[in-house]
């Protein structure tokens, strides 16, 4: 069975508050400000994965501007991932200009269950990737508990979308330089951060980085997938759905029509996910 390596999930009064949360937070607008934007809670998400045949899916937060609403939505995610520990993988929220509230904050959720942290959005919580003195503290936290970031990442090209961003392929390049060891998911393909792994030196600062293929019809044609994976190698791509705004069996009908070699569509589908969660 599949692994979805980027989902989302909300608390209910998230929805219930979503015309307060409109004007407090400016991540939720840029995300949700559509009438039509799907927010889902643990329940559905649990249901998406029974009819799309998902065994575990990967739990995201946002990237939350106020502290506040990263702890309060943490509080839910490590709650519903208690309630079903072999199918929710958390990954929690922090505002790293929050200072040590935030590392703090990293510290309890993981002790809580967190695998990770994100998505982050930094261009939206107000913070720079190339940030060292603000960045260095909560990476070195996040790596003493063995977590995994994973940052929204956007094309510098192309149409636009609600929450397309602007972390770009030249900022995350910049973060996989300063923090090579700290194990990375770059969403989205990396906004085509995979094309620049052609050249050596961005290979190697690249060693420790995957890429999830959350929206990927909304953005690329299909060969994106046999692309990328001869670029960065089959063991460095996760299936990501971005559900609720995919459908999780729409998402992986279309990887499974792809006609991909087994051993790389079982990889890409499952195993680099489940290797990479499992590491410590």
């Amino acid at each position: 069975m599949a692994v979805d390596f980027h989902t989302h999930l909300f608390p209910p009064w998230v929805q219930e508050r979503h015309s307060e949360l409109l004007k407090r937070d400016a991540t939720f607008v840029a995300l949700y400000s559509d009438p039509k934007a799907s927010l889902a809670t643990a329940e559905e998400l649990i249901e998406s994965m029974d009819r799309a045949g998902v065994e575990k899916s990967v739990a995201l937060n946002i990237g939350w501007v106020e502290h506040a609403l990263c702890v309060e939505t943490n509080d839910y995610l490590l709650e519903a991932a208690a309630r079903y520990p072999h199918r929710l993988v958390p990954f929690c929220a922090v505002q790293p200009r929050a200072g040590e509230a935030a590392i703090n904050e990293l510290a309890r959720c993981a002790k809580g269950g967190a695998r990770g942290l994100g998505e982050l959005r930094p261009d939206v919580q107000g913070y720079s990737l190339k940030d060292e003195a603000l960045l260095t503290p909560l990476v070195s936290e996040a790596m003493r508990w063995g977590l995994i970031f994973l940052i929204h990442a956007s094309e510098p090209v192309g149409h636009h979308y609600p929450g397309k961003g602007t972390i770009t392929p030249d900022q995350l390049y910049a973060f996989c330089r300063l923090y090579p060891d700290l194990p990375l998911v770059a969403a989205h393909w990396g906004g085509g951060l995979p094309f620049y792994s052609l050249m050596p030196e961005v290979a190697q600062a690249l060693k420790n980085v995957y890429f999830d293929t959350a929206a990927s019809h909304l953005l690329y044609r299909p060969q994106i997938y046999s692309l990328v994976t001869s670029l960065v190698g089959p063991d460095k791509v996760l299936f990501g759905s971005d559900y609720p705004l995919i459908s999780q069996a729409e998402a992986l009908g279309r990887v499974r029509e792809l006609g991909l070699e087994k051993e790389i569509e079982d990889l890409l589908l499952g195993g680099n996910a489940r290797r990479l969660l499992e590491k410590r």
